[in-house]
């Protein structure tokens, strides 16, 4: 097991938010312990002893449920040298050492190839291994590119291209309900599953982010990512074992079978839009054009939508609706797999049949499966739900993330031609959207997004009417 981690952008939001309090979560489960040693390295000029400072001012706001001694001992492991990432002396001087180091770019993605770079001119340890944020790359060209780059440092098997959504319990609880439950699998298919909307939507605005996300969006943020890596949980083929080689096999197999969209497919099966001024409850939302950081002219979205359809014997005739967008007027985070009506109905029953919906809850965490049965009065039909609350995980996504990387268990992580693979889907989309052949919509903060087409009837648009929070205290109509 790796005990040195290096992060390249320290200083920056990741490790605050995330990477500091899933080492006090390591350190309290006793994963890591005294031996082990983190490096921070960024442009600012500080010293170990700010570096320190700051990190337990971190550990204090964003970590303050770990254990106290646990936070104070991942601060005192850290260490700080500040570093150009594109010089390969000071790459060097942060990562050297005799034992092997994991090293993590918690940096833009656009450095991502100068910083491999830097890192093979000035040589890691034997053993070493690298871990990258999403996005993997810009582009499938980009994405190619920097595969070339990694195949030239270490081996595949030491490449850790990260998606924290993979380590949620709940994400995983995708795959697990599927292949535990002898009820689910066998109609598992097109045959029993009419759509299935993979969603996450949220109240969050950009918060201060516009230097990373007004260069994104929320196509390359969430939908590239996060939304086609649940994509491929829900709809591969059993994998034989969970291991990294079956269970990453059988991922890329999703994602080679999406049918490529047409240009006509690009205009009428996908959406962008950005929001305009509103309320979220209590506060008022500036237009995110008047947001501080951002520029207009990139004509970026915080909305983002995209039907595919797979080309396989499982899944031919079924719709993945994938969907995410910034400042709406309710978080929903989750996926929805929609089966197929009910083909009769005996006569005599008063009220209508919904289809049955199970919904994995990803945040906050649960299950529920939306069924239709018969209410208070004899023969008259009414929706119920049965829902289960999942207990917290023991460790939290980057916590179980950072502990794979350490032990080198790449299962989680993000294969080579998978990522590749994950561009090649949205490349119609990308150059559809960069030319303007999709208008640019738009939305008033705190709404259900932009408003439906004129082809879209109210199950299509807003499918998350059938959820029970969203239906009349007396039931469906």
């Amino acid at each position: 097991m790796i005990n040195r981690l290096a992060v390249f952008g320290a200083t920056g939001d990741l490790t605050a938010r995330y990477l500091l309090p899933a080492l006090a979560a390591l350190r309290a489960a006793g994963h890591i312990d005294d031996g082990f040693q983190l490096t921070g390295a960024s442009r600012e000029d500080w010293d170990t002893g700010h570096f320190r400072d700051w990190c337990a001012d971190q550990l204090d706001r964003h970590g303050g449920s770990h254990p106290a001694d646990a936070r104070k001992a991942v601060a005192a492991s850290a260490r700080y040298r500040r570093a150009d990432v594109t010089d390969p002396a000071d790459v060097a001087a942060v990562v050297a050492g005799d034992d092997p180091v994991a090293v993590y770019l918690a940096l833009p993605p656009a450095l991502f190839p100068r910083m491999v770079t830097a890192l093979h001119e000035g040589g890691l340890p034997p053993g070493s291994r690298i871990v990258l944020e999403k996005p993997f790359g810009e582009d499938l060209a980009s994405a190619r590119h920097l595969n070339r780059l990694l195949a030239g440092l270490v081996p595949e098997q030491a490449v850790f291209r990260v998606d924290h959504f993979l380590a949620m319990t709940t994400v995983q609880n995708v795959l697990g309900s599927r292949l535990a439950n002898r009820m689910l699998e066998p109609i598992w298919n097109s045959t029993h599953i009419s759509d299935i909307e993979i969603v996450w939507d949220e109240t969050l605005a950009l918060e201060g982010r516009a230097g990373y996300y007004d260069g994104v969006g929320a196509l390359k943020d969430m939908v590239q990512n996060h939304l086609l890596q649940l994509l491929c949980l829900v709809a591969m083929e059993p994998p034989i074992t969970l291991g990294e080689r079956d269970l990453r096999d059988r991922k890329v197999d999703v994602l080679r079978s999406v049918r490529l969209l047409t240009d006509y497919d690009v205009v009428h099966r996908t959406r962008r839009a950005r929001y305009l001024s509103g309320r979220i409850g209590d506060h008022a939302i500036p237009a995110y054009v008047d947001e501080a950081g951002v520029d207009p002219g990139r004509h970026t979205e915080t909305f983002a939508e995209v039907e595919l359809e797979l080309d396989s014997w499982r899944w031919s005739g079924t719709t993945f609706r994938l969907r995410s967008g910034k400042a709406l007027g309710q978080d929903r985070k989750e996926v929805a797999v929609r089966f197929r009506s009910v083909p009769h109905l005996p006569f005599g029953h008063e009220g209508q049949a919904q289809p049955n919906v199970l919904r994995f809850g990803l945040e906050p965490e649960g299950m529920t499966l939306d069924m239709t049965g018969i209410g208070a009065r004899a023969q008259a039909l009414t929706q119920v739900s049965l829902t289960a609350r999942m207990e917290p995980p023991d460790l939290p996504a980057y916590g179980r993330l950072l502990l794979d990387v350490m032990k080198g268990d790449p299962a989680l992580s993000i294969r080579g031609d998978e990522a590749e693979e994950a561009w090649r889907v949205l490349a119609p989309v990308l150059s559809a959207w960069e030319s303007n052949r999709v208008p640019l919509e738009e939305y008033p903060a705190g709404s259900d997004g932009p408003p439906p087409r004129p082809h879209e009837g109210a199950q299509r648009r807003r499918s998350d009417l059938l959820h029970p929070e969203a239906l009349p205290e007396d039931g469906p109509h």
